[in-house]
């Protein structure tokens, strides 16, 4: 960058024309030079090299001036959250640490696969050192939750082996920070305890991945309370409950009072916006979170009852929560001094639109009598442990797929935290965990824990210790997983390949090869119960594995099976852990996949080329000859 300074035609007093005054780009302002090095298009190492070409440009892009702090937000911005505006800060050494942060958290993903490809990975087991090292590097631990976020945002299509356990490790990394904010939460004394802070916490838990915060739903419950307000402004202009602020502790004394704000709130809770209880899918576990609760505006009675207590304290009316079998209630008192006589209450059905029952018609509510014990109030912890014992209930209901299986160890995670001595689901998290085959160092930790706390329990604590430790062992000498080649004279009738996307002839779902036998492998008991004799070919034919649409894993018979006409992503929350990326047609199975497949992948692109990119057949017409040909040559390098 130079420019001449004298004019044309200009020459010196002894007629020599004189060399012209040139300036360099280094010449310019520092304030100039940092705006253009801030141009979006420069990548740190771009900046790296100008930084070396001399010393202007060196001092120019020093760690704490603008160029690097632009490029620090161009490549994290979701972190800027954690810096102060204007702060001064050494940009540059905040770059490199998160930069090798990322490459190391980047190494750690991609070695999960490798290590955990033929067993169920279980994060919490397999993290300890990995996140060890990078937590002796002293980064903030934001860092590395960004890092994953990166890698989860990236290209939709690619890397997704990457993403599947970048995905698993910020599960499980937020989980642990939940689990400490409710520890924190349980510590605090009884009277500061907010059932509704506790149900967020325990949405969180369950959906760590989520945006769910209790600010957000706050002020979800900000909006509903002044719609209620608004009602009562209509009614009563002057209603003690329209002063109340934002945060206010307030009671309204007066019981006509009390019940304009109860009929107001029903009014706008039932009428106006329409929530209900869920009749029709009362197992669903979406009904037990609070954010989906709000969004889909129906939940289950005890949901609904903490929506509603917490709306009814925000307007001045104070109701507490009532552990009523089968269905969960709200009690209401009707005297102006405490009581405990149950017929000094009107219990309040917030699954049945606020609907208000006398203690006996809350028996035939469930059909059946109960003693006075249970129409009593019970603390923010009890109201926890049973929302988590209904998420409990729904696991154990689950079919046995990874979402149930999922539901159940976080319930269970959830209620052993708020509860860590129930010798009942310390066993149950201890068979779980068996079954899985996940964690076993974990399983004998929990036996002894059983243990100590019920003696009487040794004999099913002795059985499990006896094969976690045999599974412990297995461990240390792994067998090494079997190799099919397509090419072996016992594999030539297995028509498919792995990648593949299929079509079920019968069923009509959509699937994804990611594994094939030559003859059904499954015992003669699941032969018989799923009909294969009826088949054409019976159980002497090759099956696959497959990943459905529906989120199951299956295994099918080959005549049972064609190729899709037209190929769609399968969305499968197990894609990402046997394929590293979907194209277009199929998918490309991941390292460890293709070890143990070393032929299909060949086949798999053969079978694409012949079933989805054949030439276009010619018409006769010369113009469209060209254009033709174009896309046969397209086509062969698939």
């Amino acid at each position: 960058m130079a420019t001449s300074v004298a004019g044309d035609g200009y020459s010196g007093l002894n007629g020599v024309i004189p060399e012209p005054h040139t300036k360099k780009m280094t010449d310019l302002p520092a304030e100039l030079l940092e705006h253009i090095l801030c141009f979006p298009v420069l990548t740190h190492v771009d900046i790296c090299n100008i930084s070396c070409s001399c010393k202007r440009l060196h001092d120019v892009c020093h760690g704490r001036g603008k160029v690097w702090g632009h490029q620090y937000k161009l490549r994290w911005p979701r972190l800027q959250k954690y810096y102060r505006q204007n702060e001064c800060c050494d940009w540059l050494r905040e770059y490199r640490t998160r930069h090798v942060v990322g490459i190391q958290i980047r190494r750690t993903v991609e070695s999960i696969s490798k290590r955990f490809f033929t067993e169920v990975p279980c994060v919490g087991q397999v993290l300890g050192d990995s996140f060890a090292e990078i937590e002796s590097l002293g980064a903030p631990e934001h860092f590395c939750e960004d890092e994953l976020l990166f890698i989860l945002n990236s290209d939709k299509r690619k890397s997704l082996t990457l993403k599947y356990y970048a995905k698993k490790i910020l599960y499980f990394l937020r989980q642990q920070n939940i689990l400490r904010s409710l520890k924190t939460f349980l510590e605090q004394p009884p009277e500061q305890q907010s059932a509704l802070e506790g149900a967020v916490l325990v949405d969180q838990y369950c959906n760590p991945l989520a945006d769910v915060t209790l600010d957000s739903i706050s002020a979800q419950l900000d909006e509903i309370t002044d719609k209620v307000k608004k009602m009562l402004r209509i009614k009563n202009p002057s209603h003690p409950s329209l002063r109340i602020a934002q945060g206010d502790c307030f009671v309204v004394e007066d019981f006509e009072l009390q019940r304009q704000v109860v009929g107001a709130l029903n009014s706008v809770l039932y009428e106006q916006l329409q929530y209900k209880g869920n009749e029709f899918d009362y197992y669903n576990p979406l009904n037990s979170y609070i954010h989906q609760v709000l969004l889909r505006r129906t939940g289950i009675p005890i949901s609904l009852s903490v929506v509603y207590m917490t709306l009814a304290r925000r307007l001045g009316v104070q109701l507490e929560p009532v552990n009523f079998p089968n269905h969960f209630l709200q009690r209401w008192c009707q005297k102006p001094t405490g009581s405990e006589d149950i017929y000094d209450f009107v219990y309040i059905d917030a699954f049945g639109k606020g609907k208000q029952l006398t203690a006996k018609e809350c028996e035939y509510l469930i059909g059946h009598q109960v003693t006075a014990d249970y129409y009593s109030a019970i603390s923010t912890t009890e109201v926890l442990l049973r929302m988590v014992g209904n998420l409990l209930n729904i696991g154990k209901r689950g079919e046995g797929n990874e979402k149930s299986y999922q539901l159940l160890r976080d319930s269970l995670d959830l209620y052993l935290t708020i509860n860590p001595d129930n010798v009942q689901y310390l066993l149950l998290q201890a068979r779980l965990y068996f079954h899985l085959g996940i964690w076993p160092e974990k399983v004998l930790d929990i036996l002894q824990h059983i243990q100590a706390l019920d003696p009487s329990q040794h004999g099913a604590v002795g059985y499990l210790v006896q094969h976690t430790l045999e599974h412990i062992q297995h461990k240390k000498h792994p067998v090494e997983p079997e190799v099919k080649r397509r090419s072996a004279a016992e594999h030539l009738e297995v028509q498919y390949s792995v990648g593949l996307i299929m079509k079920h002839k019968r069923s009509g779902y959509n699937c994804v090869i990611y594994g094939w036998d030559p003859k059904c492998t499954m015992s003669q008991e699941w032969i018989t119960t799923m009909r294969v004799n009826q088949l054409s070919s019976g159980a002497n034919q090759p099956f696959y594995n497959v990943l459905v649409q529906d989120g199951t894993c299956r295994y099918a018979a080959q005549e049972n099976l064609e190729p899709h006409s037209a190929p769609l992503e399968i969305g499968h929350p197990e894609v990402g852990r046997y394929f590293s990326e979907f194209s277009d047609t199929h998918y490309v199975a991941n390292e460890e996949l293709q070890t143990r497949y070393p032929e299909d992948m060949v086949e798999t692109l053969g079978t694409v080329r012949e079933l989805y990119h054949r030439p276009a057949p010619s018409t006769g017409n010369q113009d469209q000859g060209p254009a033709a040909e174009h896309n046969s040559h397209q086509a062969t390098p698939m």
